[in-house]
Formats: structure tokens, C-alpha cells, sequence
């Protein structure tokens, strides 16, 4: 359930408009921005991690995220709005489109 100072959840068009052109992102089923990539290698798949955290930490707000091998899977929602995509999710996608 959402806190008394839960962001605002995001606008289904904004969520539009950020996934467009966004490699390897989508919005899933449960309307978490969802991103799913394989690697050339295991190696290249954990550097991709390691920029995720750095972009993480200053946005102060963290993706949850799975790392299998050469595979990276991703998910963003904001906990305090109930699971569901906010401003601070939008933000955050925006930093790591641009890391490619």
C-alpha cells in the first residue's frame, strides 16, 4: 500500500513516450518498465550492472535486478506507490537508455 508521501504514479503516455526508441525495454504485464538483455559475455553483462548501481545511487532509487551468465534482467516500479511506475521510475529509465 502506498505511504502518505508516495510519488505520483506515472502517466500511462509518459510511460509511452520514454519506452520509444528504448532498446531492450518494455512495459510487462504487470506494469512494471521492464529490460532484458544477453551479453556478448559474463563480463560485459557485470560492467553493465555496475553502471546500472552508479546511475542507481544517485537517483536514490534502485532497480530490482537479476544477473544469470551473460543475461541482465531489470524491473522498475516505485514500492512506495504500490508497485507501480512514478516519476522517479521515468527518470532513472531515461539515465540508463542512454547507457545503451
Amino acid at each position: 500500500m502506498p505511504g502518505r508521501d508516495a510519488p505520483a504514479v506515472a502517466d500511462p503516455a509518459d510511460m509511452a513516450a520514454a519506452l520509444e526508441g528504448a532498446r531492450d525495454w518494455r512495459l510487462a504485464e504487470d506494469g512494471a518498465l521492464a529490460f532484458a538483455r544477453r551479453f556478448a559475455s559474463p563480463a560485459e553483462a557485470v560492467g553493465f550492472l555496475v553502471a546500472v548501481a552508479l546511475h542507481a545511487e544517485r537517483h536514490g532509487h534502485h532497480p530490482e535486478a537479476t544477473w544469470t551468465y551473460r543475461e541482465v534482467s531489470l524491473r522498475l516500479v516505485t514500492h512506495d506507490a504500490g508497485d507501480r511506475v512514478t516519476d522517479r521510475d521515468l527518470a532513472l529509465l531515461a539515465d540508463l537508455v542512454r547507457l545503451g
